[in-house]
């Protein structure tokens, strides 16, 4: 019986071996058609002087029913480019005989880390491919900024320490905390890109004073320093813009995208005119016993609330468009507004008086109440709705001034962040209904239109 196995074990090996020394080998030929690419032109982030882009791919594939050797792959600018590619696991900027099985792909994997010689520039380069079948290349192509870095660190504590403009000749680019000295003042002109590292931010300290000076196509910009528009949809990318007790704020037209809170007021005197605020992971806003005036304001995509107000403060809002789609953790309220009497300052509870006035505005969300006040007895809480739109449900605990709507889709042109549009479609329930007195005082809308005659409730004409 052993006998018998021990036939039948050998019988099978010599079967298997025969077998594998039989198997054909792999005929590689030169390709008879074209090559397939995932893309023509591969777009990579903006990125900054001296700083590597993270790695971008482009697909290569076969579509002859026989694997072939892909003859010649360069990059056109060799040595000299900005770029650079990994074909099939190998580094270089030549690569020769390339093996690609038939119906496979492979992929080019591919990185820039650039130096800026002016402003802003354009970097490109092309991926050629040569084979009997003729030549084809991939265009790679990417926007080169110039940039001044700002590094917090155990030796550097990143501080400006006196008064401070910022041009948009350089981005700036910020890796942990900025902060602005006490008494001191930043001014910010207009068309500056700020970019912020994970987990950092901006800090204004006591007395200090914060100018951002946009303008229309001109925005100054705060956002994370990946600058692949997908992570314009992503918050949490950097912490925020925080402001001390009797520190001051005016800002026109700036842009402040995917934070944890945007912008985080205590004590704060703040003048807001012609701003966007979206894709924060709490808020967009968070004022404590603040006093802020807000103007052609823009928010949306925020988990908490856009705008969350904490132990009272004074707060006039007009012509703004509070509207929240947050859609990325079912957990957070995504409220359009919040207002307290309270805020729980460590150990303690600290309140304050709270004074609100909306006029000519929409706030309004795809949840059952778009506004959520929680006041405290015994403390002023004074609010108004003055020819607005908003959208609430039977447990809110507040009222319409005449002339406001309740519950109406606005129906923007298009709310989700992607390519967020906040402007009104011809047939929105708030076209042509806003107080024309109160338009009178903000007379041209966020993009320079004019709302004095007809206006509309929001920050869009």
């Amino acid at each position: 019986m052993n006998k018998f196995k021990l036939i039948l074990a050998l019988s099978f090996w010599t079967l298997l071996t025969a077998m594998s020394c039989n198997r054909d080998d792999i005929n590689f030929e030169s390709p008879t058609q074209l090559l397939r690419f995932s893309a023509d032109t591969l777009f990579l982030d903006t990125v900054y002087n001296q700083v590597r882009s993270e790695t971008y791919a482009v697909k290569i594939y076969n579509n002859e029913d026989k694997d072939v050797l892909i003859p010649k792959i360069t990059l056109e600018k060799g040595a000299a480019s900005l770029y650079r590619i990994n074909v099939d696991g190998k580094s270089g900027t030549d690569f020769s005989n390339i093996p690609l099985r038939k119906k496979d792909s492979l992929y080019i994997f591919v990185e820039i880390a650039p130096i800026a010689n002016a402003p802003e520039a354009i970097a490109e380069d092309r991926i050629n491919f040569e084979s009997p079948a003729g030549k084809q290349h991939v265009t790679l192509f990417s926007v080169v900024q110039d940039a001044e870095f700002y590094i917090e660190s155990k030796t550097n504590p990143n501080i400006l320490s006196s008064n401070t403009s910022w041009s948009n000749d350089k981005a700036k680019i910020i890796f942990g905390d900025l902060t602005l000295a006490e008494g001191t003042t930043l001014n910010i002109a207009k068309g500056t890109n700020v970019y912020f590292h994970k987990s950092s931010g901006l800090k204004i300290s006591k007395n200090a004073k914060l100018n951002i000076d946009g303008d229309l196509g001109s925005e100054v910009i705060f956002r994370g320093d990946r600058n692949d528009p997908r992570y314009d949809t992503i918050p949490k990318n950097w912490q925020g813009i925080s402001m001390e007790v009797n520190s001051t704020l005016h800002m026109n037209y700036a842009k402040v995208i995917g934070g944890t809170v945007g912008l985080q007021m205590n004590q704060t005197t703040a003048i807001i005119d012609n701003s966007i605020f979206h894709t924060h992971q709490e808020f967009g806003i968070l004022a404590i016993n603040s006093n802020v005036t807000a103007k052609n304001l823009v928010m949306n995509n925020c988990g908490n609330a856009d705008f969350g107000i904490f132990k009272g403060g004074t707060y006039n809002i007009t012509h703004s468009t509070l509207a929240n789609y947050w859609n990325l953790n079912s957990a957070l309220p995504g409220l359009g507004l919040y207002a307290t009497n309270e805020y729980e300052n460590g150990n303690s509870i600290e309140q304050g008086a709270l004074n609100l006035t909306v006029k000519n505005s929409i706030i309004y969300t795809d949840n059952s109440n778009a506004v959520l006040f929680k006041p405290t007895a015994g403390q002023v809480f004074n609010y108004s709705f003055q020819t607005s739109l908003l959208k609430y449900g039977g447990s809110a605990n507040y009222t319409l001034d005449a002339g406001s709507l309740k519950n109406q889709d606005p129906k923007f042109l298009n709310y989700f962040t992607q390519k967020m549009n906040l402007r009104l479609k011809v047939d929105s329930p708030a076209k042509g209904k806003a107080n024309v007195a109160v338009g009178a005082t903000v007379p041209l809308d966020i993009v320079k239109v004019s709302r004095t005659v007809n206006p509309s409730m929001g920050a869009y004409q």
